[in-house]
């Protein structure tokens, strides 16, 4: 269609997920004309059915985590009499309470234009809803991902959950098969594993957690089978099939084969972008191989007033970085075509940041990393060296009885620039912070061991791990020197 004279909104945004209620957040507060078009819920998958839900169940966990290891905290027994409905029912409870920050009434009262319905995209400039067409001057694209179901042999003739629909179990599952060893699906393990249930996490990768180093995996992986989690990597799902009340799964497994039957099976293998049933594909919108959306480095599709943010586009599926996504995607939607114009390198504000990209995996010992992985470095030929801090030496670890884990940082070869910071352990995402404001603002280990930190506190481990690269690197020459200078005051 040609281009309209005029416009109804500045700006429609399509989910109201993380990235699309950021967006429509800072277009709102510039003063634009915005909409914000979700079919579902709002808040979308971070909060009714992903981080929010699954942390909630992590707490709950963590104290019959407590009771199991009351001993280790000098007391003789410690029982938990409870009632599966009402852990799950408290879930809900935490769902409902966060809810009103991503309502339909808050984002009105900040002049957003919320609509409750399917958005249809019928050109560049028009979205129809409702049976009404809206047009606008840009459009951003946040409608996120779902849990991938993979094409497995009698999969669909039996019943299973996702992490969409997991949060709706009244009852226990007594034996819980979960496929996929990746953090949503280690997190949901290791909770209902707490909770009583004979769990088996399937991984068809050689250990659990493939994307993080092996050090890290392995330190999780202890801890699961200590936990009673039958840790089943390298074992690829056959087939399944329904024998009465169970659930059958045949596993092969170093070119043999093996039968398990479970009464509940968890899909946590993945995640597929939301790309179809929207206008996408008439429109011609480009896509990459793996299905999520193309775009620039500005959020732009090949059409340069569509802009894409969140889980849709990648490369990091997170609710943080949907977040920083919502950023580029509503300034450079607002001020187009004016910010095409901006030469570089003065346009670099505009250009998506990925220089510093912190993510984490609540498993109890948490992992937070940010940067490069030991893995990542290798793949991208970067040269560093290793500097590791076992947390089992620190005192607050100590008394909380939770001396384990590590903090391991990657720095530039003879300086002391972090290029990669890792840290395994309790509160490690909290830890992680000094680390990622260390890559962002440009200070280094030196810093970070001249920085005063409360004792004792498990933050204290960040400055024990830069104390450690110092004194690897100490000036042997000149502590001989001040060896001779000391034993000369001492005998003048």
């Amino acid at each position: 269609m040609a281009k309209p004279k005029k416009f109804d909104f500045n700006i429609i945004v399509i989910g109201a997920g993380a990235a699309g209620l950021v967006t429509s957040y800072i277009a709102a507060a510039l003063k634009a004309k915005v909409a914000l078009i979700e079919k579902h819920q709002m808040g979308g998958d971070c909060l009714n059915t992903g981080c929010v839900p699954s942390k909630a169940i992590i707490r709950t966990a963590k104290m019959f985590s407590y009771a199991q290891r009351a001993q280790e905290f000098g007391l003789d027994n410690v029982t938990i009499d409870y009632d599966f409905k009402k852990i799950m029912e408290r879930v809900h409870h935490v769902i409902k309470k966060i809810e009103p920050h991503d309502s339909v009434e808050r984002y009105t009262k900040l002049g957003v234009d919320c609509i409750q319905g399917e958005a249809k995209i019928l050109s560049p400039y028009e979205v129809q809803v409702n049976g009404k067409t809206l047009t606008t001057r840009a459009i951003v694209v946040a409608t996120g991902a779902r849990p991938l179901v993979p094409p497995i042999p009698g999969l669909n003739e039996v019943p299973f959950h996702t992490s969409d629909t997991i949060w709706s179990l009244t009852e226990q599952p007594k034996r819980l098969a979960v496929l996929g060893g990746g953090p949503i699906g280690a997190e949901l393990a290791q909770s209902f594993a707490r909770m009583g249930t004979a769990v088996s996490l399937i991984e068809m990768s050689p250990r659990m957690l493939p994307r993080e180093d092996e050090d890290v995996a392995l330190e999780i992986q202890n801890k699961f089978t200590k936990e009673g989690v039958e840790v089943l990597a390298g074992h690829k799902a056959m087939s399944f099939k329904k024998i009465g009340d169970d659930i059958e799964i045949t596993l092969e497994h170093n070119g043999e084969t093996l039968t398990k039957s479970y009464d509940q099976v968890l899909l946590a293998i993945g995640r597929k972008a939301n790309v179809t049933g929207f206008g996408l594909e008439e429109l011609g919108v480009k896509l990459r191989d793996n299905k999520t959306i193309d775009c620039d480095e500005f959020l732009r599709t090949n059409y340069k007033n569509i802009f894409v943010c969140g889980d849709v586009t990648g490369p990091y599926q997170f609710t943080h970085m949907a977040a920083h996504h919502a950023y580029y995607a509503a300034v450079n939607s607002l001020f187009r075509p004016f910010v095409g114009l901006v030469p570089p390198p003065f346009n670099k504000s505009l250009k998506v940041d990925y220089s510093v990209v912190p993510w984490a995996t609540y498993t109890d010992p948490e992992i937070a990393t940010v940067g490069h992985t030991e893995t990542s470095a290798k793949a991208a030929g970067i040269a560093y060296e290793i500097t590791k801090y076992g947390i089992d030496d620190l005192d607050r670890a100590i008394a909380d009885s939770e001396d384990h884990g590590f903090v391991k940082v990657l720095t530039v070869p003879g300086k002391d620039k972090i290029l990669g910071a890792t840290i395994v352990g309790n509160h490690a995402s909290d830890m992680i912070i000094e680390f990622i404001q260390a890559m962002k603002q440009g200070f280094g280990l030196n810093a970070i061991l001249g920085t005063i930190h409360i004792y004792p506190t498990m933050s204290e481990s960040n400055k024990f791990l830069a104390g450690q690269w110092k004194q690897k690197r100490k000036p042997e020459g000149a502590l001989k020197i001040l060896q001779s200078f000391f034993k000369w005051r001492r005998n003048a």
